[in-house]
């Protein structure tokens, strides 16, 4: 990064987030600025009119008049932008729609104008703000990073206007920001296919050994580039010592003519990254990188689960979780390293919980964020400048804290998202607190995991599906199984009262056989998914949804004597 431009960005970045540190104070005044604002710009939209915001002049006003809805009642209007109409849900032209991943559910489509995009951007550098003071009191350095996203959009609408995954447009939006963070050229960005990306990528950034930061959207993702380093350290090696980019990648010629202007030989790097393979027998991104700073990536859900791998590739790395954000909304930014509280993005939405007893309301009554209690869980809505209303995500937070007079959250699981053998409903957040634990009991890390049903049987077993890190074993499996058992008592209330008199059946624990998880992910990708975006339920109803996948052991417990038919 030039010697000029990485202070400015520094010093910016930090009276942003000064500026966000004192709306904390005033959260109420602040979120009802921001609602009162927005009705005011987009009173005369389609959807303006239709529900009249020009006659709401209160946050009272606004929550009787306007219902809460999920995507599926905005679907008609989405489709009419798609196909080119204006003014339907923003007044300002939209440059871009958001297609959400679909991983957990149908695909959305998200307008973007530049207002929508700005308010976002704002808080990601806040974000970057408590980044650089947070390194800073920990003796590290902000510097260029590592990303591996791609850039490419999917498509134009008949309207002319491009559509893609959010981080796509976030990228070729915000290109002269970004190119100036990353420790590669942003052309690297550009190939389609997945692991062409990742090589090119951490080609170009093996160049500077004192790279800072690697960022992508999951942390399962952030072992996967650390595999990939590992995986292909001997090519690596070779093309920096070269100067070449290796044949066997699956590079469009136009990228690859781009790439290769760009690339020269680095036979002083190449020799030390030789000498580490030959010491350590393989590269991590904590001994490529010695002055890693920071890693980013997602926190709260089923993150924990992945960090207990961290330390092998990335040492005592802070990890970073940046924003909480959808290709909807932005929801809450993070204020440190290493903590899962982030504070509520007051500026770039406004926010109604729902409490627990109001989950299947028709009409819920909704608090505000000022309102909120510590260690209660609520339903997370939001309104902001895509054009929905009391939208409803479907995420499911508890609030942590607060930090000054703004609440500090932490994504738990989407809703909806539960299984149940007898209505017991478990959620992602209970089984990866189980299985988080039980790597820490049994020390054996776990490449990934997927609690599903059994077929065939009146009364469904929990199936305890995990593959085992590679050169993993697990000596006592049915120990382990036991202990999940127990485990899941204690997490989930439900499932502890029905567990006992056998209205849920003893567990089972299913080994599948290496490679599994990266089938599944293979599978994700061939539905469409983007590979920046792979992410699969730990929980699932779907009986079929692990079928195909070799089972090496099934481990029952002494009373489980049920025979499948």
């Amino acid at each position: 990064m030039s010697n000029y431009v990485l202070p400015l960005l520094t010093a910016l970045t930090r009276r942003v987030k000064a500026n966000f540190v004192n709306k904390t104070h005033q959260t109420e005044a602040v979120q009802e600025r921001f609602l009162l604002t927005l009705l005011r710009r987009y009173q005369n939209t389609e959807l303006g009119r239709e529900w009249g915001l020009r006659e709401i002049k209160t946050i009272d006003q606004f929550r009787d008049r306007v219902p809460v809805l999920p995507y599926s009642s905005y679907e008609p209007y989405t489709e009419r932008i798609f196909q080119g109409e204006s003014n339907i849900l923003t007044p300002d032209p939209v440059v871009y729609l958001n297609l959400t991943s679909g991983s957990t559910g149908s695909k959305k489509l998200i307008p973007v104008t530049k207002r929508f995009q700005t308010s976002l951007r704002g808080a990601n550098l806040t974000s970057m703000g408590f980044l650089a003071d947070a390194l800073k009191t920990r003796n590290r350095k902000f510097g260029k990073l590592l990303i591996t996203n791609s850039v490419q959009p999917m498509g134009q609408t008949p309207g002319g206007i491009r559509y893609g995954y959010a981080s796509v447009g976030v990228l070729r939006m915000g290109k002269f920001l970004y190119q100036q963070l990353f420790a590669h050229p942003f052309e690297t960005l550009k190939p389609g296919d997945s692991l062409a990306r990742h090589y090119v990528c951490l080609l170009f950034a093996l160049r500077d050994r004192t790279m800072r930061g690697m960022i992508a959207n999951f942390p399962m993702l952030l072992l996967r580039t650390a595999s990939y380093l590992e995986t292909y350290a001997d090519d690596l090696i070779r093309d920096l010592d070269k100067g070449t980019i290796a044949n066997w990648l699956d590079l469009e010629s136009g990228i690859r003519s781009q790439l290769e202007h760009q690339w020269s030989a680095y036979p002083e790097r190449a020799q030390e990254l030789r000498d580490i393979l030959n010491q350590e027998g393989r590269l991590t991104p904590k001994r490529v990188w010695s002055d890693l700073s920071f890693v980013a990536t997602a926190r709260g859900g089923t993150s924990d689960f992945y960090f207990q791998r961290f330390p092998d590739y990335f040492g005592d790395t802070p990890v970073f979780g940046a924003v909480y954000s959808s290709a909807e909304a932005t929801f809450s930014i993070y204020p440190d390293v290493d903590t899962d509280g982030s504070v509520l993005a007051i500026e770039s939405g406004f926010f109604e919980f729902v409490p627990e007893d109001q989950w299947d309301a028709e009409h819920p009554k909704t608090l505000l964020a000022t309102e909120v209690k510590v260690g209660e869980k609520y339903r997370l809505l939001t309104t902001n400048y895509s054009g929905f209303y009391r939208y409803d995500i479907g995420d499911v937070i508890e609030v942590v804290g607060f930090y000054n007079k703004t609440p500090l959250i932490v994504f738990r699981y989407r809703r909806g998202g539960t299984m149940s053998a007898t209505a017991e409903k478990t959620t992602e957040h209970h089984a990866t607190q189980v299985m988080q634990a039980l790597q820490q009991e049994f020390d054996v890390p776990l490449e990934d995991f997927c609690l599903t049903l059994s077929e065939s049987l009146v009364t469904a077993h929990y199936l305890v599906n995990i593959e085992l890190a590679p050169g993993q074993r697990l000596d006592n499996p049915q120990a382990f199984l036991a202990s999940f058992d127990r485990k899941l008592q204690d997490a989930n209330t439900s499932y502890a009262v029905k567990r006992p008199d056998n209205y849920i059946p003893a567990p089972r624990l299913r080994i599948l056989a290496p490679g599994s998880f990266a089938i599944l992910r293979q599978r994700q990708l061939e539905r469409g998914v983007p590979d920046s975006q792979l992410k699969f339920p730990h929980i699932s109803n779907d009986r079929q949804f692990l079928a195909g996948l070799e089972v090496l052991e099934e481990i029952r417990l002494p009373e489980d004597r049920d025979v499948d038919r």
